[in-house]
């Protein structure tokens, strides 16, 4: 997914799309998160948590070989069917870690959100040099990202041949005699589903719009577009230390608090300070994201009780969260159309940040989400 926006001129050149289609490439995958990840759980629930997990990793390969192979009609298919492959895999993963791994939850999702993310970024990086240097067109350098999906669907088949439906069911259905929670009900879930929206809000905005803010503060595109590269880099660390440090603490209200006080620090220097210290406030906004990201994929285990209570929450909040992210960067690019400059955009991400921090003081309370009759 992150490959194609280093291409999405050469794509649109190449295949006459309006600015407004190539755009949508972007903005549908989100779409599809949206719509599809609240069904995540109950095809688990049916088909057990291995299963669904090898035809996410199906569809994946589909999407990006369909995505490929000729012209518009099945670049906007198969990114749709790419955006649900991974729309499943990312509910289901929380869950399953929680199951595999109960007493090194926090380790093993530090692995999962920094692999992540480092792949995400280095898709990106490299995507422009495929075609440089190889020799490949935008097909043949979208297209190659297949054989590791591939790969992964192949590593992936053997936990299904071990484990039998019936079972991967069984283990999902967490603590014999629990009583079900209806999430949607839950004002703990909806705390720890805006707080997942919230940070969607940031990064998206910042993704779509920072070369632009800071090209507007004097610095030269090239330079502009480097500063995107050392946010995502200066998330790195961090989204691998804060779940191994959430997992530790008894709340996680000192790590919102440390993601608020970076948030309001990187955007009032990108606001009112100097033009030099930008790098500066560029890594502060990097690592307060990589931190919320973090935070909001530890909240799915450390405040619910079983495997199938972790998928269904991290499908409402993903859910939430990409509507809000295929969202935000528009909302941000209207607000700086009406107001001519980009000093009302900052105040929403400064406001967005501020209910973020009361969201996720919450949320990060030591307490799990309820059935309504124990509350």
């Amino acid at each position: 997914m992150t490959s194609v926006g280093p291409l999405v001129g050469t794509i649109r050149d190449d295949l006459n799309l309006s600015n407004t289609m190539a755009g949508s490439l972007t903005t549908l995958p989100l779409l599809v998160f949206a719509f599809f990840s609240p069904f995540a759980p109950k095809l688990a629930r049916r088909y057990g948590v291995e299963m669904v997990l090898l035809g996410a990793m199906g569809l994946l390969t589909l999407g990006i070989l369909i995505r490929s192979s000729s012209g518009a009609g099945t670049l906007f298919l198969g990114t749709a069917l790419l955006g649900l492959g991974i729309a499943l895999g990312n509910v289901l993963m929380p869950g399953l870690i929680k199951r595999e791994f109960p007493a090194r939850i926090g380790l093993m999702t530090g692995i999962y959100t920094v692999s992540m993310n480092l792949c995400g970024a280095i898709a990106s990086g490299i995507s422009v040099p495929l075609i440089s240097t190889a020799g490949l067109s935008w097909k043949g350098s979208l297209g190659g990202w297949a054989l590791l999906s591939l790969l992964s669907l192949l590593l992936w088949a053997p936990q299904v041949l071990k484990r039998r439906s019936r079972l991967a069911v069984a283990a999902i259905s967490g603590v014999s005699g629990h009583k079900p929670v209806q999430m949607w009900r839950s004002s703990l879930a909806w705390k720890i589903t805006l707080f997942m929206g919230l940070q969607s809000m940031f990064f998206y905005s910042f993704v779509a719009w920072l070369p632009e803010i800071l090209t507007s503060r004097g610095l030269p595109p090239d330079q502009a577009g480097w500063m995107l590269s050392l946010m995502q880099l200066a998330q790195l660390p961090f989204t691998f230390l804060v779940p191994i440090l959430a997992g530790r603490m008894a709340n996680q209200r000192l790590l919102v608090t440390f993601t608020f006080v970076l948030f309001m620090a990187g955007f009032s220097g990108l606001e009112l300070g100097s033009a030099q210290w930008i790098p500066l406030w560029v890594a502060m906004c990097g690592v307060a994201g990589g931190s919320a990201f973090s935070l909001a994929m530890m909240f799915f285990t450390l405040r619910t009780r079983t495997t199938q209570e972790a998928s269904e929450l991290s499908g409402m909040a993903q859910s939430f969260g990409y509507l809000l992210a295929a969202a935000a960067p528009t909302l941000f690019g209207y607000l700086h159309d009406v107001s001519g400059g980009w000093r009302i955009p900052i105040l929403l991400l400064i406001l967005v940040a501020s209910l973020m921090f009361i969201v996720g003081w919450n949320a990060g309370s030591n307490r799990y989400i309820e059935a309504p009759e124990n509350k």
